[in-house]
C-alpha cells in the first residue's frame, strides 16, 4: 500500500436532478443517457484533471497545484465543460424518437461542479486509487447543499473559500453561503451560476476570422493537448516566452480573467490598446481585435495533439490582393513563422519534461 501526500484541487462534476429523474421511468434508457453524458464530462476533464472514479451521477477528479498554471484555467474547464454537456443534452433530445418519460424527462438534467482545494492522500491498493483525507471528504458532503434552496439554481459551480482563494479570481456575481457538516465543521462557499453564464456565452456576439475571409493563415500541428495550448496562447508570462514583442502587458481582465472584452496595452503607454478579445470560447478558439485587424486563434484536437490555425484579417479598406500583400510584409516584420515555431518547441519541451519528472 503506497500513500503520498499532496496538496490540490478536489473537483466533482455532478448531473442535478438524476435522481428525481430516475424516479419511475425506464431504467434502461435513463441508463443510456447517464452513460452518454457521463462520457461528455469525463473527456472535458481529462485534459486537465485526474479522474478517480465515476459515483453513480457524478465524477470525481482531483488535480495537484503544480498541474494547475494559470488562475483562470479551472474556471475554463468549467464554462467548457458545462457547454459541450448542454449541447450533448440538446443532441441526445433532438435525435431520439422514442416517447417513453426517460427520453422526454432529458431537459430536466443539469449539471453542477465542487471545488475544494486541500491535502489528500493518494492510496493505492491492490491496483485501485483512491483519494482518502478530511478534504476529500468535505468535498464529497458538498455535494448536498443549500445553494439551490437560496438561489433556485440547478446549475452552478460551488467554490470553498479555500478553493477560491487558491485560484485567485475574483469573480463577480458570486452567491455567498456557510455549510456545515458533522465532524467538519462550517466552511464557507461561494456559487456562480452557470445558467446565466451559459447565456452569456451563447448570446456574446460570434467573431471568429475563417479561413476564406483570412488574409494570412498561419498553421502549426504541436504535440499536446488543445487546453496545453490554450494556456500557452493566453497566459501573458508564457505568451512573452515565444511572441517577440517587449511591449505587451494584460489590463483590463474582467473578473481577474482572460475573455471577451480583455485587453492588452503597451507597456509604454497605458492608453495605446494593442489587443482586445472579442470573442472567447475556451479550448476552441478565440478572436482579437487590433488596430489594423482582427486575428483568431483555432486549436482543433488531432491525433497527434492540436492543430493550431491563425487567421488574420487585415480590416483596411484595401483590395483583397493588396491586402494578402501587406499582411505578408507585416508577417515577416513581426517573425510570426518563427514565433509559432518557437511555441511549437517550448510546449514539446514542457511535456518532455513532465514525462520525465
Amino acid at each position: 500500500m503506497n500513500q503520498d501526500t499532496r496538496h490540490g484541487y478536489l473537483i466533482l462534476a455532478d448531473i442535478t436532478g438524476y435522481t428525481s429523474y430516475l424516479a419511475g421511468v425506464e431504467l434502461t434508457h435513463a441508463q443510456d443517457v447517464l452513460t452518454e453524458l457521463l462520457e461528455q464530462i469525463v473527456e472535458g476533464f481529462k485534459p486537465l484533471l485526474t479522474i478517480v472514479k465515476l459515483e453513480g451521477d457524478a465524477v470525481f477528479a482531483h488535480a495537484p497545484q503544480s498541474k494547475i498554471p494559470r488562475d483562470g484555467l479551472l474556471l475554463d474547464l468549467f464554462e467548457s465543460t458545462y457547454l459541450s454537456f448542454r449541447d450533448r443534452v440538446a443532441s441526445i433530445l433532438r435525435r431520439t424518437t422514442c416517447e417513453c418519460r426517460a427520453c422526454k424527462s432529458i431537459p430536466d438534467l443539469d449539471l453542477k461542479f465542487i471545488l475544494h482545494f486541500g491535502e489528500y492522500l493518494q492510496q493505492n491498493v491492490s491496483g485501485i486509487t483512491e483519494l482518502v483525507g478530511s478534504d476529500v471528504n468535505l468535498a464529497h458532503r458538498l455535494l448536498k447543499n443549500h445553494v439551490s434552496e437560496a438561489t433556485g439554481w440547478k446549475a452552478y459551480a460551488l467554490f470553498t473559500d479555500a478553493g477560491l482563494s487558491q485560484m485567485n479570481l475574483e469573480l463577480e456575481n458570486l452567491h455567498e453561503g456557510i455549510e456545515a457538516y458533522e465532524h467538519l465543521g462550517e466552511v464557507k462557499t461561494y456559487s456562480l451560476d452557470l445558467h446565466a453564464r451559459y447565456q452569456e456565452l451563447i448570446d456574446a456576439r460570434r467573431v471568429f476570422v475563417s479561413p476564406e475571409e483570412a488574409d494570412a493563415i498561419t498553421t502549426r500541428t504541436i504535440p499536446a493537448s488543445p487546453v496545453i495550448v490554450w494556456d500557452w496562447l493566453n497566459d501573458i508570462q508564457k505568451r512573452l516566452q515565444w511572441e517577440m514583442y517587449d511591449d505587451i502587458r494584460p489590463v483590463m481582465r474582467p473578473g481577474g480573467r482572460i475573455g471577451a472584452g480583455a485587453s492588452n496595452h503597451c507597456a509604454h503607454g497605458k492608453n495605446v490598446v494593442l489587443e482586445k478579445i472579442v470573442d472567447w470560447q475556451p479550448f476552441e478558439y478565440y478572436t482579437a481585435e487590433y488596430p489594423m485587424g482582427l486575428r483568431s486563434h483555432q486549436l482543433l484536437p488531432v491525433p497527434e495533439g492540436t492543430l493550431l490555425n491563425e487567421n488574420f484579417k487585415l480590416t483596411m479598406s484595401l483590395p483583397r490582393w493588396l491586402r494578402r500583400l501587406v499582411t505578408n510584409v507585416m508577417n515577416r516584420q513581426f517573425k510570426v513563422k518563427q514565433q509559432y515555431d518557437t511555441l511549437v518547441r517550448l510546449i514539446s519541451e514542457e511535456i518532455t519534461q513532465d514525462k520525465s519528472g
